[in-house]
């Protein structure tokens, strides 16, 4: 059983040129594509977006899967859809210039101020339909992530989106369910994982402990946390999983909280030293690496 490795290189340097090089430091050729000099993939204007396709054929490098903007924490399902559409016309013809099938999308904020079971589920449901249906009428496969979002509330969350739009995939998070979330108390990754992986088609890597002093999340290594990620590797192995694992350190920079930042130097060490232990993890889980 094989998978590949990617990462989402933006923690690593911000503009495309260190990206690449800390993708090829690993002797990877896959990059999981986000931010580029602080824009998302969909955002850049047009010229600044060919320079970023250019810079990745002529490295021989490829992009896995768009880590895309589209219905995400930021935005609030009682605001009009308009962004998230925007986005992902934008994104379509991006994904085929860069030959990518896979994108990352969400379910919209969770509404704090809103109880529990008064969280607008059938809006929620009806944009992730329309949303779902652009992506695949152009042959690409968007996928849910389960972050600060109403899927991503529990793992009995994410299988209503699943039941109630249809065909809908996912990408799953090892340190996400351990997030403390209004309306969800933080969760085991294993368990989460264990109720939705039959759906699973990308994995993201992060590890983590909760510091209960700053009552926040503590990113650490890959292994080292306490989000049962080598029990996690050792289960893709036992379903079959062929798919990519991508990492996330969210040690030195986290791409969404400018208030976090690090010394270019230590960004490229901490990425490449996390992608060395992602890969003894990986082997250790009996799953070979392809490039």
């Amino acid at each position: 059983m094989s998978v590949f490795l990617t990462g989402f290189a933006d923690e690593a340097a911000g503009d495309i040129q260190g990206q690449i090089a800390a993708i090829r430091s690993l002797g990877w050729r896959h990059l999981e594509a986000r931010n580029v000099d602080g824009r998302n993939l969909h955002d850049l204007d047009a010229a600044a977006f060919d320079d970023v396709a250019r810079a990745l054929d002529d490295a021989g490098v490829r992009v896995n899967a768009l880590g895309s903007n589209i219905a995400n924490w930021a935005k609030s399902v009682e605001d009009p859809v308009d962004s998230s559409l925007e986005e992902t016309r934008r994104a379509i013809p991006r994904m085929h210039r860069l030959g990518v099938r896979q994108v990352r999308i969400m379910s919209f904020a969770v509404l704090a101020d809103r109880a529990a079971d008064d969280q607008l589920v059938d809006e929620r449901v009806a944009r992730l339909n329309t949303i779902c249906a652009l992506f695949r009428s152009e042959g690409l496969e968007p996928l849910h992530e389960n972050c600060m979002n109403y899927g991503g509330l529990s793992w009995e969350h994410t299988l209503r989106l699943v039941e109630r739009v249809p065909g809908l995939r996912l990408v799953f998070d090892t340190a996400n369910p351990g997030l403390d979330l209004p309306h969800s108390p933080r969760q085991s990754s294993w368990e989460f994982f264990e109720h939705i992986q039959a759906h699973v088609a990308h994995i993201h890597i992060k590890d983590m402990v909760w510091d209960a002093e700053k009552n926040a999340p503590r990113y650490v290594c890959p292994g080292e946390g306490d989000r049962e990620v080598p029990r996690i590797l050792a289960a893709l192995r036992t379903v079959g999983y062929t798919g990519g694992i991508s990492i996330e350190p969210h040690m030195q920079v986290v791409f969404h909280d400018t208030a976090i930042s690090a010394r270019a130097e230590a960004r490229r060490a901490n990425f490449q030293e996390y992608g060395r232990r992602m890969e003894r993890l990986v082997r250790a889980a009996g799953l070979e690496i392809r490039p």
